[in-house]
């Protein structure tokens, strides 16, 4: 499956309709932004039980700034509408791969059971 292009009206709900959503928040001016662009696109490929989506922060400056956007290219990964990944900077290819499979392997269940624990 291809990258699909997102803006602050469509996130919410690819966050709602999908599983595991990335979200590769990136700009044309941004040399790494393009060199990560083929990895990224690459993997979308590979995994087609995942969405892949791109923001780009230029037109949707709201939305990156609602995401804490300080530095591009910053990939963001969801699963079960929770953030399980945050992190700036270009991936390659290896790196990338083992960030889904990370994010593949959280445990929700977990996840949450942990955030309760955490509450006051």
């Amino acid at each position: 499956m291809a990258t699909i292009d997102i803006t602050e009206q469509s996130f919410a709900q690819t966050l709602e309709n999908n599983d595991i959503v990335f979200v590769d928040f990136w700009a044309a001016w941004c040399g790494p932004c393009r060199m990560f662009a083929p990895t990224y696109g690459a993997a979308a490929e590979r995994h087609p039980d995942i969405t892949f989506a791109k923001v780009d922060t230029e037109a949707e400056q709201n939305l990156a700034a609602a995401a804490n956007i300080t530095s591009i290219p910053t990939l963001m990964a969801f699963k079960d509408k929770t953030l399980v990944f945050s992190q700036p900077g270009a991936l390659n290819a290896t790196g990338l791969e083992e960030v889904i499979q990370a994010v593949k392997d959280v445990d929700m269940d977990k996840l949450r059971a942990d955030a309760a624990q955490q509450q006051p």
